[in-house]
């Protein structure tokens, strides 16, 4: 096993030291342990405690049944990770470091017994100069790494005298209280659709590096592309030269009259500038030069559906006397600006109909554009776990959902570089958030300071990524944890908010600021943006807060109502710019709890499903309710009852599937109203220009707001994303208290659009009705637009008919031209509208019929008899798969052809033998054939 690495030679975005030596501590042996449990075992690196216990089977899978409960223990106790004997480092050295780029989070070191260093944030890069101690090391040297109990240090440093309080309610609490004192993924102590593992151990690689002298090692490094003159959150000059600033981040000693120098190769390794940077200088830390590139140097890089993703490694070379590379780093990267665009309404918007305030969207390249996505939140309680091919697998969903997007919200963790790599390389823009969420934080200043270390580092090894969209501060700071204090504590709102500001504008904005030209910020997901920018201040930004005119429209909007009887009224839904998260909870496929529950528990309130629903988990709610998890569960059973038929199977294991089904179908619902809502308002006052859902992925199977299930598995959701994500789009609305009714053609494309619309109207026997509207009508639809195409109501066009048995069919045939393409294309699209609740539809049976071709590998759904709503294709446990389209609807005698993409497979392809399909017809009926579904644990 090769362990030393000699960094004389560059690899791409390898970070390196030229005549350094580098030992990869994951190489060696590493031993887990806790004396007073009488617990050792081997262990690993990068890992946590949860995961070598489990593979020692000390501890059962953490995520089957209550694990989530009974494994509390893990997290509340202490555990050593020590390593076997560190052979082969050289006595000739001149220094040797210890770099730790993740720990979690609190730990001491020790080096052959002797004390290195303590540490107190997950999200630092951690470096050690051990020189001294190796010296005095007798025989080979060994580390050794006490993590102590996160949950049990919060609480202690929340008890400390004088410790930071807040008003009542400001802290969003969860299943481990105190989380705002220590610098940790915040929803490790738990959170509304996730668990509370609070997890320890060195979670991220780990070296030894060995210097010569002089010599360095680069640890770090910032690239910052941007337009000349460029500054975040101003618009710049697009046809402005580019300019490249790199600045290196090393220990060491660097010798004097270091040169930096940089080649720019393209994709095809084609040089295509190339020379020294200016304006060098040198301090104890860093290196820093820039350089101006000559016009036409690159092509741009644009987001999913905008345009190619052109792509391009940087190299920067630290060059000593003789020409000698003392250290070089090369970073993949790309040409393009994106900017968050707050500024006010201005005179040409207001003759085109916009409504006065601040625009909040964003700009790519100097084209504004309509964010399509949802949230990313952490895709599993162990980082360690998450894999490049898995996170492939969840945006390679991302894309076929037509989304350009994801937030990746804040209180997880700062994304790996693989992660990045992969949005860079897809066309996926990234809104990154520093890890802070639904509460407000100390101000002492070694909580500052560590946030501001914490900050230097995230910002500077990201910078360079082209799809990096936006710096934020954290998670609903203003609309939720400011407003909380106005509400419960008036009288001290000034207080809370010179305390936010101390924070999340005078340390994490600075911070920003300082270290790059190229990306936005914003102190907070969800505001009403900035009042004023002065750059003349190392801190530009004076928030709005609540400082608003009557009938203006500002910043971005968070929407959350779980009175489900009012779920389809455009009335309840917030009327903003962007809409950052939005969305209601739904469960998991019975194929998903089968990995993680007991069959016994396969129906809908087992103690065990109850309970491994988050959404009002102890102290969000008073003690009397400190487990009244029913809430969320009684939140999706009345969603499914005030709007679908009710299952009701014979067999129990079906009854659990078709509830589960039913309350996915809900959410999809749901989330489809209200993107048409949002995407509609691209034509309106409002000017919105972004719908970003909440959220893409589960952490775990349990009941949750995502769209795919932990195991990569399709809800009914991201299926219906996929859909209404599409350029462009036809969508019926319908006030069923005043019974007016509106159909529009909403498009994305950045020319305008023309062509048709159809409307079909049938019974649910499908027999088609004449009813007094037009079958059709001519589109003409702008940029980034939209337009009404019917108008009528339904108390007048439909009262000699029963609501009941009436069903709309809109469908819309337009041409236009790609985002970024001079060619002309057809765009098309069919919605459905029931004019009653489904609950109350005259349901026939569709004669739905499925066959499947080896040919063509398709399936073929027909509806021989009638009108078939949500046409569902469901398949068995073992594999992943993705249908080119499901959740659809069917008129009598339509036929559809579905392929579908392989996204995992152990059946060895016999899934296909296990497809069904059913419509919401079949909610109504006593029977459910059932996909064949296997349990993880029959016999827990």
């Amino acid at each position: 096993m090769t362990r030393w690495h000699s960094h004389a030679a560059v690899a791409v975005s390898l970070i390196a030291g030229a005549a350094s030596q580098v030992l990869d501590l994951s190489t060696f042996d590493w031993t887990v342990s806790n004396p007073d449990l009488n617990v050792s075992v081997p262990g690993s690196l990068p890992s946590q405690a949860h995961l070598d216990l489990y593979n020692a089977r000390v501890i059962g899978d953490p995520y089957y049944g209550l694990n989530n409960f009974n494994l509390r223990w893990v997290a509340f106790n202490n555990w050593t990770y020590t390593s076997e004997p560190l052979t082969g480092l050289s006595s000739n050295a001149s220094a040797t470091w210890l770099v730790f780029n993740g720990l979690d989070t609190f730990a001491s070191i020790d080096m052959c017994g002797q004390h290195v260093a303590s540490t107190n944030n997950q999200f630092r890069q951690w470096l050690f100069d051990v020189s001294s101690i190796l010296s005095s090391c007798s025989g080979d040297p060994f580390l050794s790494i006490n993590f102590g109990s996160a949950p049990n240090i919060a609480a202690e440093i929340a008890a400390e005298p004088g410790q930071e309080t807040w008003p009542y309610n400001v802290e969003i609490g969860y299943e481990i209280p105190n989380r705002q004192f220590i610098r940790k993924e915040q929803s490790d102590f738990g959170w509304d659709w996730g668990p509370a593992f609070a997890p320890a151990g060195p979670w991220q690689p780990a070296y030894v590096v060995q210097l010569p002298s002089p010599g360095v090692y680069v640890h770090n490094s910032l690239f910052d592309i941007y337009r000349e003159g460029q500054l975040p959150l101003l618009l710049p000059n697009q046809t402005a030269p580019w300019v490249i600033n790199a600045s290196l981040d090393y220990v060491g000693t660097a010798p004097s009259n270091v040169g930096l120098s940089y080649t720019l190769k393209d994709s095809s390794n084609t040089t295509v500038a190339s020379g020294a940077l200016n304006d060098v200088n040198i301090t104890d830390s860093t290196m820093t030069g820039m350089v101006t590139l000559p016009d036409g140097s690159a092509d741009l890089w644009w987001p999913s559906g905008l345009g190619n993703q052109s792509l391009y490694y940087l190299t920067v070379n630290a060059v000593g006397a003789g020409n000698s590379t003392l250290a070089s780093v090369t970073k993949r990267t790309a040409f393009r600006t994106i900017v968050l665009n707050e500024f006010p309404i201005t005179d040409l918007q207001l003759s085109q109909g916009v409504a006065p305030g601040n625009n909040w969207h964003f700009e790519i390249n100097g084209h504004e554009f309509y964010a399509k996505g949802s949230n990313f939140i952490p895709p599993d309680a162990f980082w360690p776990r998450v894999t490049q091919t898995r996170i492939q697998q969840l945006f390679d969903s991302v894309i076929d959902a037509h989304q350009n997007m994801l937030r990746v919200w804040a209180s997880g963790a700062y994304s790996p570089d693989f992660m990045y790599d992969l949005a860079d390389e897809m066309g996926i823009l990234l809104w990154s958030e520093f890890e802070f969420g639904d509460a407000l934080y100390p101000v002492d200043a070694d909580f500052l300071e560590n946030c501001r270390q914490e900050a230097y580092y995230q910002v500077r090894r990201n910078n360079h990524h082209p799809s990096l969209a936006l710096w934020a501060g954290g998670n609903e700071l203003e609309n939720l944890e400011l407003q909380t204090v106005n509400n419960t504590a008036p009288e001290e709102f000034d207080r809370y908010q010179a305390e936010y500001e101390t924070l999340f504008l005078d340390t994490l904005g600075e911070t920003v600021f300082n270290n790059t030209h190229s990306i936005s910020y914003t102190p907070s997901s969800t505001s009403n943006g900035w009042l004023s920018l002065d750059f003349d201040n190392v801190q530009p930004i004076t928030e709005r807060y609540y400082n608003t005119t009557p009938g203006s429209v500002y910043g971005e909007t968070d929407f959350y109502n779980y009175n489900s009887s009012i779920a389809f009224n455009t009335s309840a839904l917030p009327v903003g710019r962007f809409s950052n998260e939005f969305g209601y909870h739904s469960m998991p496929s019975v194929q998903s709890w089968a990995e993680a529950i007991s069959p016994d528990d396969w129906y809908f309130n087992s103690t065990t499903v109850l309970l491994r629903n988050q959404h009002y988990p102890p102290g969000n709610l008073n003690t009397s309710n400190f487990y009244n998890t029913s809430l969320g569960m009684g939140e999706m059973t009345v969603a499914v009852e005030n709007w679908y038929p009710v299952p009701a199977k014979t067999d129990s294991v079906a009854n659990f599937s078709a509830w589960c089904h039913a309350t996915q179908i809900f959410q999809a619902d749901f989330y489809t109203f209200e993107i048409e809502f949002y995407r509609r308002g691209s034509g309106m006052p409002n000017r919105q220009l972004g719908s970003l859902y909440w959220q893409l992925e589960d952490i775990w199977q349990g009941p949750t707001w995502a769209g795919i299930e932990y195991d990569g598995r399709w809800k009914v959701l991201h299926y219906k994303a996929k859909d209404i994500y599409q350029n462009v789009i036809i969508t019926p609305f319908l006030n069923r208290t005043t019974g007016d009714l509106e159909v529009y053609v909403t498009s994305d494309l950045w020319t305008p659009a023309s062509g048709s619309a159809n409307f079909s109207w049938y019974s649910w026997d499908g027999t088609p009705l004449n009813i007094s509207t037009p079958s059709e009508a001519t589109v003409n639809v702008g940029a980034i637009n939209t337009t009404r195409v019917l108008t009528t109501n339904i108390n007048d066009s439909l009262n000699n008919y029963n609501l009941s048995n009436v069903v709309l069919q809109v469908q819309t045939e337009v041409q236009g031209s790609p985002i970024n393409q001079n060619t002309t294309q057809t765009f098309t699209h069919s919605n459905w509208l029931a004019i009653s609740r489904l609950n109350q539809a005259n349901f026939v049976d569709p004669g739905l019929t499925l066959s499947y071709s080896n040919s063509t590998a398709k399936f073929t759904v027909t509806a021989t008899s009638g009108v078939a709503a949500w046409v569902w294709l469901d398949y068995g446990s073992g594999a992943v798969i993705a249908f080119d389209d499901n959740g659809f609807w069917l008129a009598k005698g339509e036929s559809r052809e579905i392929g579908y993409t392989t996204k995992s497979d152990t059946t060895n392809g016999a899934w296909v033998n296990g497809v069904t399909v059913q419509s919401m017809y079949n909610q109504t009926q006593p029977e459910l054939t059932l996909p064949p579904i296997v349990a993880a644990y029959p016999n827990p």
